[in-house]
């Protein structure tokens, strides 16, 4: 007998175990934006490929863009883990991965994708997955009746970052008046739906959304054209087989971007940036101002040449949320 059970205690030692008890596990944690975590998504794939028969177990920041995986048996926040040490960790057979490959040098010297990266860290073999989201029709269709515009969409995400302190960043998010050339340009053929925080700039002559991530996702679904940058969009524009131009100032799309896009890559510098701050990346992407390497923004990008890449950009529909999941098993060609 338990010496528990004889103290008057209640007898747990002879507890028949639960059938998940029996599972081995792999828990993979995401540290980072839900950019990072769409772009976990295609790690996922990679993981259950190569382990089959234990059920993958992730834990971020942002657990939705997890949901209807058929990779993931759970998805976790890291703000909801009550009992998991005990129900996925203590006596488990279970294989953690759990490291951050923004600090490997592979990403550092930008020599190899990021999700390529994390699988070598991970000792998974990559396979050319790309991000996979998942939403039903149902889904698809609630969220899409809540948007009514009498025109072709244009979606824009000119801004990104989840710190509500820092409202714009030179070093990732498209300047103003590049915004509002755009815009100007567009605005007659288009509805140009502008994702955004509620924060952060508005622009005249569009639709501001502001929704949670699942909703933005199906929203996209409806665009014909998209002007984004590094942030969360990019990374589900190749989830969602969404063909975007992407813009891009220290950032490069050898690591993060994906092959169906159209890189706009910024301008040469025309300043000596102050870099006495950097540490293992040259630029601190929420835009430190004195690392500016420009005389000023109007010198970061050729607007021209956005809106030729933006014309040339989605004119066949996009609506169709089926043909996204023959991208699902292509290869990512990295851009050069």
């Amino acid at each position: 007998m338990c010496s528990a059970h004889k103290k008057g205690m209640p007898d747990t030692c002879n507890v028949p175990r639960r059938p998940f008890d029996f599972m081995s596990y792999i828990l993979f944690q995401v540290n980072g934006g839900s950019g990072k975590c769409i772009a976990a998504t295609a790690v996922c794939a990679a993981i259950k490929k190569q382990y089959p028969d234990r059920s993958l177990i992730v834990v971020s920041g942002y657990p939705e863009l997890f949901i209807n995986n058929p990779n993931v048996r759970k998805s976790f926040a890291f703000g909801g883990l009550s009992y998991f040490y005990q129900d996925y960790i203590s006596d488990r057979d279970t294989i953690p991965m759990m490291q951050d490959p923004y600090l490997e040098a592979d990403a550092i010297y930008s020599k190899k994708h990021l999700i390529e990266v994390w699988c070598d860290l991970c000792r998974v073999k990559y396979n050319g997955e790309i991000p996979q989201i998942f939403m039903t029709q149902r889904e698809i269709d609630g969220f899409q009746r809540q948007i009514n515009v009498d025109k072709p969409i244009m979606l824009i995400q000119p801004n990104g970052g989840a710190d509500p302190n820092k409202k714009y960043s030179w070093a990732r998010d498209l300047p103003f008046d590049v915004v509002n050339k755009v815009v100007e340009h567009f605005r007659y053929r288009y509805a140009i739906v502008h994702f955004k925080r509620e924060d952060q700039i508005s622009y005249n002559n569009t639709f501001q959304v502001t929704a949670p991530m699942r909703q933005l996702l199906a929203i996209s679904l409806l665009s014909q054209k998209r002007l984004l940058i590094d942030s969360f969009m990019q990374h589900a524009s190749a989830a969602l087989n969404l063909p975007s131009v992407v813009c891009w100032i220290v950032n490069k799309p050898s690591l993060y971007g994906y092959s169906l896009n159209t890189h706009i890559c910024a301008n040469k510098f025309t300043a000596i940036p102050e870099l006495r701050s950097s540490y293992i990346n040259q630029f601190d992407i929420s835009g430190n101002e004195v690392e500016f390497p420009y005389n000023n923004e109007s010198e970061i990008f050729d607007v021209d040449k956005i809106i030729k890449a933006l014309e040339d950009n989605g004119n066949e529909s996009s609506q169709i949320f089926s043909v996204n999941k023959n991208h699902f098993n292509s290869k990512i060609e990295l851009p050069k």
